[in-house]
């Protein structure tokens, strides 16, 4: 599996997401950059960055002469990183990112994900050697985890064979704890969860709508199958005991 996904931009020249593998490292600027990423702005230096992947985190080298970037957490309540020009090699411990980039009176982002974060057992009874690697690792805090958890809550209250909930039904089960989600938001991290649970995509023949459907019952079933998701988890759709973090 590959450290990081890198999402280009809108105005980026690059097709598709990038994909990088522990130790690889991704240029990015105006500049063609071969197998980097190309942000095609007049506002952003031919050569404006890189990105190196480590392990379960990356690191962010500016290499610009006046420009600070901002990496955001999308799930952190405001919470973000500055990297100053020349800055090389600043650590980023988001499992997803925004990276924020000011270009000539515009802000252009593009998005990075870090899937393979994962997390040790919290205790050891004193056992020495190393820790067994979890099969699946989410992060319940997130707001992937609520989709997540709307996705099965028909068949988690009692329905075993409840129809999948579509896009607009996921928008209001998030909608108490999650005022500003969206239909985009959700299929963003429908996307998210498919790629971080290593589910295989659906055939490239199939069209939109049923490649969408076959992610969310592969998710349900995987989710509901080895206990990722239980009904004491609805709490996160909750507004007062349970909202997911932002």
């Amino acid at each position: 599996m590959y450290s990081l996904i890198v999402v280009p931009p809108p105005c980026g020249g690059t097709d598709g997401q990038l994909r990088i593998a522990d130790g690889e490292r991704l240029a990015f600027g105006r500049a063609e950059a071969g197998d980097g990423l190309t942000i095609a702005h007049g506002g952003v230096p031919r050569v404006a960055g890189e990105i190196t992947a480590h392990r379960n985190f990356w690191l962010l080298s500016n290499l610009s002469e006046d420009q600070t970037y901002v990496v955001e957490n999308p799930e952190g309540a405001g919470e973000h990183l500055k990297v100053t020009p020349g800055r090389l090699e600043a650590p980023v411990p988001f499992e997803f990112a925004r990276v924020v980039l000011p270009a000539a009176g515009d802000l252009l982002t593009f998005d990075v994900w870090a899937p393979r974060h994962v997390f040790g057992s919290v205790t050891r009874d004193g056992l020495a050697g190393a820790l067994t690697a979890p099969a699946f690792t989410l992060d319940r805090t997130t707001r992937y985890f609520g989709v997540l958890t709307a996705l099965c809550a028909p068949r988690l209250r009692g329905a075993p064979h409840a129809p999948l909930p579509t896009v607009d039904q996921l928008v209001e089960l998030l909608r108490p704890a999650w005022p500003t989600v969206s239909r985009s938001a959700v299929h963003w991290n429908i996307d998210y969860l498919a790629l971080k649970l290593r589910l295989k995509p659906g055939p490239d023949e199939a069209e939109p709508g049923r490649r969408t459907h076959g992610r969310k019952e592969s998710l349900v079933s995987l989710a509901l199958r080895f206990d990722l998701v239980r009904e004491d988890d609805l709490a996160v759709l909750a507004p007062a005991t349970g909202a997911v973090a932002r």
